[in-house]
C-alpha cells in the first residue's frame, strides 16, 4: 500500500491506495499531521467501481467504457471521502463554483446543461477578479450558520480548480434558453434537484445527515434559477442577478 496524509475542507485524511495515481492526483492538496480519519482501498472497491461504471453506460444508452483500475481506485477513495464526510458538517456536490472577489457562487444542473461553459465565462468577463474553485465536485460545509464551499482534485475533466475555500453566497440551477434571465428560486422549487446533485451516502445515518445538511444549506444561501445562453452577458446577467 502507498500511504500519505491530504487536507480536503480542513480535514486530514490519510489515503492508501494499491495505485500510486490517486497521490499523483491529490498532489496539490498533500498535507501534514495527525489524520481526523483513514481512507483504505481494496480490489474489492475497484471492481465496485468498475461494475457501477458499467452499469450506468447500459442505463444510459452508451458503449461500455473500459477504464484503468488506478482511475477506479481515485473514484473509490472519493466515495469512501464523501461516505465519512457528513460527520463533520460536510457534503460532496455536483456542481461548479465560481468565486468573485472571495464570495462564491455554486451553479448546478444535470450534465451537459453546460455548467463548465457558464463558470468560464465568469472568469472572462470578471478576469483576475474570478477563480474557478472546483468545477465538478466540491465539498460542501454547512456549519455555524455558515456555507464554505472547498476546492478538491476531483474538479472535472478540464482539472478547474484550486486548494482554496470561499463562503458560499448563492446556489443557482441552470437551465439552456436563448435569453439570459435570472430570478429567486424556492426551495420548494430546487430542493429535488439538490438532493439529486448531493453525494447520498450509502450509509442510512450517514444519509439522514446529508438531508438534514441539504435543508440548512438552503437556509443560509440565495437560492436562483438562470435560464441562459452562452454568451458572456450570461455571466453579467447571472452575476448582478445574484449579487443584488
Amino acid at each position: 500500500m502507498i500511504t500519505d496524509t491530504y487536507r480536503f475542507a480542513d480535514k486530514l485524511i490519510q489515503i492508501s491506495s494499491i495505485y500510486p495515481y490517486v497521490h499523483e492526483y491529490c498532489a496539490d492538496y498533500l498535507a501534514s499531521g495527525t489524520p481526523d480519519f483513514p481512507v483504505i482501498t481494496t480490489a474489492e472497491d475497484i471492481g465496485f467501481e468498475r461494475e457501477k461504471s458499467r452499469r450506468e453506460d447500459i442505463v444510459a444508452g452508451r458503449c461500455i467504457r473500459e477504464f484503468s483500475a488506478e482511475y477506479l481506485e481515485s473514484l473509490a477513495v472519493y466515495r469512501r471521502i464523501a461516505e465519512k464526510m457528513p460527520t463533520y458538517d460536510t457534503i460532496l456536490f455536483h456542481g461548479s463554483v465560481v468565486a468573485v472577489d472571495g464570495e462564491g457562487y455554486l451553479f448546478t444542473a444535470k450534465s451537459g446543461t453546460g455548467k463548465s461553459t457558464h463558470t468560464q465565462l465568469w472568469v472572462d468577463y470578471f478576469g483576475e477578479r474570478a477563480i474557478i474553485i472546483n468545477d465538478d465536485k466540491p465539498l460542501i460545509r454547512i456549519a455555524d450558520g455558515m456555507v464554505t464551499a472547498f476546492g478538491t482534485p476531483y474538479n472535472g475533466k478540464h482539472r478547474r480548480g484550486c486548494p482554496q475555500s470561499v463562503p458560499l453566497k448563492a446556489i443557482c440551477t441552470l437551465e439552456q434558453a436563448a435569453e439570459n434571465h435570472i430570478e429567486p428560486a424556492g426551495k420548494r422549487d430546487v430542493y429535488p434537484l439538490l438532493v439529486q446533485q448531493a453525494y447520498r451516502p450509502s450509509d442510512p445515518v450517514m444519509l439522514a445527515r446529508t438531508l438534514t445538511l441539504l435543508d440548512r444549506m438552503t437556509e443560509h444561501v440565495g437560492l436562483y434559477r438562470l435560464r441562459c445562453n452562452m454568451d458572456i452577458e450570461a455571466a453579467k446577467v447571472a452575476y448582478h442577478g445574484m449579487k443584488g
